[in-house]
């Protein structure tokens, strides 16, 4: 792999870099202490043609690859997580099972609006009584009704589910069994308008505030049979391959924050003068910013791998588990530390340090926590298969 951008990529890099310092860096902080999901940043983001990117161009989007919405996400992620997460939801979670597994009828029905920004969607996947265990923990059902689906239940953890652009909420549900007795699963696409369909209030996070998190209940749901996304019984199958992609975004989102903490405390320990002296003198201030540098290359080098590994047709998977348990692990530690270098002002979530200590931790926990990312990786080893 070649470890140097194309041009090409450098400069749709810089361009979305200039975009998050003029329009979201301003507005970040009003966002995270009013809990605010700001449509028109969103549809901005969506004018910059950023949840196009890895789409075909016979779908409407860019043509481009994982390795670019990687740098994308990690430039949004630099300035604002809530934003990020919102860039990196709505295409891997959104968009990309209708993309990949969608019929002409439903990707014409669905795609346009999400790829151009005007909308956004989410995948129902987690549920109350659930979380890793995905096979076992599923109980939200559907059933046939003549040519529709009948869908009741409940996920929780849904991210851009309840959004004034809410166009869609992909749903796994239980549909039967297979021969061997286990639950079926298969994937439906419910319009957010369905009656039946509703949403809870935001959930008063740690983190992450300006990013739509809600639960979605399901109540006698009716959808057409049509709305069957890939075949049936395919939605376990389709859940794993999203997370494989989900796992390398996440991974960008972490690199994003610890740049950002290191931008930050760059700046900080220049400016900031204690004893007569910028702290950044003292070697107990510089190692900090230096271990941080090391994360970042490290983490930013793991992802890139898997996004070239997943653009180039070999096997990722294992390259995915590796950048996504790396980076969300660095940038918790990253952040901590950028919070210990600004001292109290660190603990301000007026601060862009005090936003990323806030939302960090969430990154060790979403798509594969970091104890399911370490299973995988042991499994692929061959240790630990029981």
């Amino acid at each position: 792999m070649s470890f140097i951008l194309t041009d090409e990529q450098e400069e749709f890099r810089g361009l979305v870099k200039r975009f998050a310092d003029e329009v979201i860096a301003p507005r970040a902080d009003e966002l995270n202490a009013e809990g605010v999901f700001p449509v028109d940043i969103v549809q901005q983001m969506g004018e910059l043609g950023l949840f196009a990117i890895p789409f075909a161009e016979a779908d409407g989007g860019m043509g481009a690859d994982l390795t670019t919405l990687c740098l994308a996400i990690e430039e949004i992620g630099r300035v604002d997580q809530s934003l990020g997460i919102t860039l990196e939801a709505a295409v891997g979670l959104g968009a990309t099972p209708i993309a990949e597994y969608g019929t002409d009828e439903q990707k014409l029905q669905w795609l346009g609006d999400l790829l151009t920004g005007q909308r956004v969607a989410g995948f129902g996947l987690t549920e109350p009584g659930g979380g890793s265990d995905v096979v076992g923990a599923t109980r939200t059902t559907a059933e046939v009704d003549g040519d529709h689906w009948v869908v009741n239940g409940s996920k929780v953890f849904i991210t851009n589910a309840g959004t004034d652009i809410t166009s869609v909420v992909t749903v796994l549900a239980r549909t039967g069994e297979d021969a061997d007795g286990r639950p079926e699963l298969t994937s439906i696409v419910v319009p957010a308008d369905t009656p039946g369909f509703s949403v809870a209030p935001k959930y008063r996070k740690v983190g992450w505030h300006a990013s739509d998190t809600r639960e979605v209940i399901l109540d006698d749901v009716r959808v057409p049979l049509a709305n069957t996304l890939g075949e049936r019984g395919e939605g376990f199958r389709q859940f794993l391959a999203t997370l494989d992609d989900g796992r390398i975004a996440i991974s960008a989102l972490a690199v994003g924050l610890i740049q950002g903490c290191i931008d930050e405390c760059t700046r900080y320990a220049n400016e900031r003068e204690a004893f007569g002296t910028p702290i950044g003198s003292n070697q107990a201030i510089a190692f900090k910013i230096a271990d941080m540098e090391v994360a970042a290359h490290t983490a930013r080098l793991a992802t890139h791998e898997a996004a070239w590994r997943r653009d180039n047709g070999l096997d990722y998977k294992r390259q995915a588990c590796i950048a996504k348990l790396y980076s969300s692990e660095a940038a918790v530690s990253a952040a901590r530390e950028a919070a210990q270098v600004f001292g109290g002002y660190g603990f301000m979530t007026e601060y862009r340090v005090g936003r990323f200590y806030q939302d960090a931790k969430i990154l060790e926990i979403g798509e594969g926590t970091s104890e399911v990312q370490r299973m995988l990786i042991a499994r692929d080893l061959g240790v630990g298969t029981s």
